[in-house]
């Protein structure tokens, strides 16, 4: 086999394009997500109902 020269920016040049493999969504990870997803939907339901509901200390005379 005969080795063919490539100049440093063609290097380069196949480094910047090269294909970057799909990173693999684990179980796990897919379960965590869903659990912050919902922990973040319960958080903002929660802070809105709590923001709606007027406390007797929260009044003025």
């Amino acid at each position: 086999m005969r080795q063919q020269f490539r100049s440093p920016a063609a290097k380069a040049a196949n480094n910047y394009f090269k294909q970057v493999p799909e990173k693999v969504v684990t179980d796990y990870e897919k379960a965590q997500q869903a659990f912050h997803a919902n922990r973040e939907r319960l958080k903002a339901e929660r802070l809105a109902r709590d923001a709606g509901r007027e406390t007797p200390s929260n009044r003025t005379r």
